[in-house]
C-alpha cells in the first residue's frame, strides 16, 4: 500500500460546462466532455432575435419532408385541411404543413414588429403582437412530432423547437442550448463510428477500416461545431465530404470464387457503410442528434456482427 507521502495518481479532472479556453489555436467552450468552437453572441436586440429565428427557420426546412413550407398567408387553409382530414397518414401530413405555415406565419409577424422598432415604435415584450408570434411557435412546437426528416425515416423535434427556444430565451441563453445540443451531436457521432469499427474490427473482407472511421468522425465533429458563415468552413467541409466519398467508396475484398454466405456478407456490409456514412452526414447538417436512427444502426451492426463475424462464422478468404 502507499504510504501516506506517496499518494496514488489521480485521474485528470475535466474542465467545468461552460469553460472557455484557446484550444489548438481555436476559442472553444468546453461541454460534457468536448471543446466546441465558440462564438460570441450578438447584443440582445429584436433585429437580431429576427435573424436567428429567420436563420433556425430555414435550417429547419432544409432538413425535413418536402412539401410543408406553407406561406403564413395560407394558415386559415392548411388549419381547416389538418382538421376535416380523417385518414391518420394523410392527417399526419396535413399537420406538417400546418406546422410549417405556424412558422412562417410567427416570422411575418416578428418581421414587422422589428420594423415598427427601426421606425421608433417602441415594443414591449408583453406587447399583443409578441403573444401571437409567441402563440404560433408554440402551435408548430407542438405539430412537429408529425414532421419526418428528409431521409423520412424519424422526425427531429430538437429542430422544431429552435425557433420557439430563439424567441423565448435571452440570445445569450439559446447559444449556451445550441452548444450543448451540439456536444450531444458530436457524442452520437463518436457512438456510431465507433460501432461501426467495432463491427468490422474481425472482417476479412473489410481490414484496415477503422482509421478512416476515426477520421471521418474527426472531421464530423469539427463540420458540426461551426457556422456556414464562418471561414473556416472552406477547409472543414470538403475534409468531410472526401473523407465521406472514401468510407461510402469502400468495396469488400472478396475471394476469386466466394461462397454464398461471403457473398452476403459483401452485400450487407456495403449496406451498414452506406448507412451509417449517410446517417453521419445527416446528422452532421442538422447539428442535433438523431437517436432512432442512431439506435437502428447499432442494431443492424449488432446482428451483422452475431450473423457473420462471431467465433466460427466469420467467412474466411
Amino acid at each position: 500500500m502507499p504510504s501516506e507521502l506517496e499518494q496514488p495518481p489521480q485521474a485528470p479532472s475535466l474542465p467545468e460546462n461552460g469553460t472557455i479556453a484557446e484550444v489548438d489555436g481555436r476559442t472553444c467552450i468546453h461541454l460534457d466532455g468536448y471543446w466546441i468552437k465558440y462564438y460570441e453572441p450578438p447584443p440582445e436586440s429584436l433585429a437580431a432575435k429576427k435573424a436567428l429565428i429567420e436563420a433556425l427557420t430555414r435550417r429547419l426546412f432544409n432538413h425535413v419532408e418536402h412539401g410543408i413550407n406553407i406561406p403564413g398567408i395560407r394558415l386559415a387553409e392548411a388549419r381547416a385541411a389538418y382538421e376535416r382530414e380523417t385518414d391518420p397518414d394523410r392527417k399526419r401530413v396535413n399537420g406538417a404543413m400546418l406546422a410549417g405555415a405556424l412558422f412562417n406565419r410567427a416570422a411575418t409577424i416578428f418581421t414587422k414588429l422589428v420594423e415598427l422598432q427601426a421606425d421608433g415604435v417602441e415594443i414591449e415584450p408583453d406587447d399583443a403582437l409578441m403573444h401571437e408570434c409567441g402563440d404560433y411557435l408554440l402551435q408548430a412546437l407542438e405539430l412537429g412530432r408529425l414532421v419526418r426528416h428528409r431521409g423520412g425515416d424519424e422526425g427531429i423535434d430538437e429542430l422544431w423547437g429552435e425557433p420557439f427556444k430563439a424567441f423565448s430565451q435571452p440570445i445569450a441563453t439559446f447559444y449556451q442550448s445550441r452548444y450543448l445540443k451540439i456536444a450531444q451531436t458530436m457524442r452520437d457521432i463518436d457512438r456510431i463510428t465507433a460501432t461501426l469499427a467495432t463491427t468490422f474490427e474481425g472482417s476479412h473482407q473489410l481490414p484496415a477500416l477503422k482509421p478512416l472511421l476515426e477520421e471521418l468522425g474527426e472531421c464530423a465533429k469539427r463540420k458540426c461545431e461551426i457556422l456556414r458563415t464562418d471561414p473556416d468552413v472552406f477547409s472543414v467541409w470538403p475534409a468531410f465530404v472526401v473523407t465521406s466519398e472514401k468510407l461510402r467508396n469502400v468495396q469488400p475484398r472478396l475471394p476469386a470464387a466466394p461462397t454464398l454466405a461471403q457473398i452476403h456478407e459483401a452485400q450487407e456490409s456495403n449496406r451498414i457503410l452506406k448507412a451509417g456514412t449517410a446517417l453521419i452526414k445527416h446528422i452532421v447538417r442538422a447539428r442535433v442528434p438523431m437517436p432512432k436512427s442512431t439506435r437502428e444502426l447499432i442494431d443492424r451492426c449488432d446482428r451483422f456482427r452475431r450473423t457473420y463475424l462471431e467465433p466460427g462464422l466469420a467467412s474466411h478468404p
